[in-house]
């Protein structure tokens, strides 16, 4: 087995709003636990590593469970850098969590690396009575952004591992998502791009 500085590491976050079960779902997938005690607002930024095999090879899984208060975006900004996945959660007996989806897609879209790999997971379904968001509504807004859809509840455990094992394996299969200098040569093609895009905005302001 490679030691472990020398293991493909994968870096996955966690976002969402506050107390969209963020916290709960990476409990059940990395310690395999369901604490309602512990079920409170995430401070800044929670982490966890996670060995797995894919593949028969030892990858090191590194989460970042980011805070969803606002008072705390700034903190956690900085740690989209070098982020290969984002799962993106809300609470579906909580009609205001899913509709601050499209915004957290957008911090997404503006802090990650270009072609992150993007996954919707609509949280707490044991709680059947309290529904407010249909799986339908869930399934378009993922593909409407280009991200995987799956509902989960981390109380009876039903579909924990489906976001962690599809993000993962998806990463795996994007050579530019593993490799550091691919992914640096696409961090600045990005940059790259959204440069001209300005010079371009300012040159149509100037005439």
């Amino acid at each position: 087995m490679a030691p472990p500085d020398k293991e493909p590491t994968i870096k996955l976050l966690l976002i969402g709003p506050s107390n969209s079960g963020k916290t709960a779902l990476l409990l059940r997938y990395v310690d395999d636990i369901f604490d309602t005690d512990s079920a409170t607002a995430t401070i800044g930024v929670d982490f966890r590593v996670k060995k797995l095999s894919v593949g028969g090879k030892p990858h090191r899984l590194l989460l970042f469970d980011t805070a969803g208060q606002e008072r705390f975006r700034t903190l956690t900004s900085s740690y989209y850098r070098n982020a290969q996945g984002c799962i993106l959660v809300y609470d579906v007996s909580n009609r205001e969590s899913f509709l601050s989806m499209d915004h957290w897609f957008g911090e997404c879209a503006k802090y990650a690396e270009p072609g992150i790999v993007m996954y919707l997971v609509g949280s707490k379904i044991d709680k059947a009575g309290a529904r407010t968001v249909t799986a339908e509504e869930g399934k378009a807004l993922a593909d409407r952004h280009g991200a995987g859809f799956v509902e989960a509840s981390s109380k009876t455990r039903e579909n924990v591992r489906t976001p962690f094992i599809d993000v993962v394996n998806k990463i795996i299969e994007t050579p530019e998502l593993m490799d550091p200098k691919l992914t640096k040569k696409r961090r600045d093609t990005a940059i790259n791009i959204g440069q001209d895009q300005d010079d371009t905005a300012g040159a149509a302001c100037v005439c």
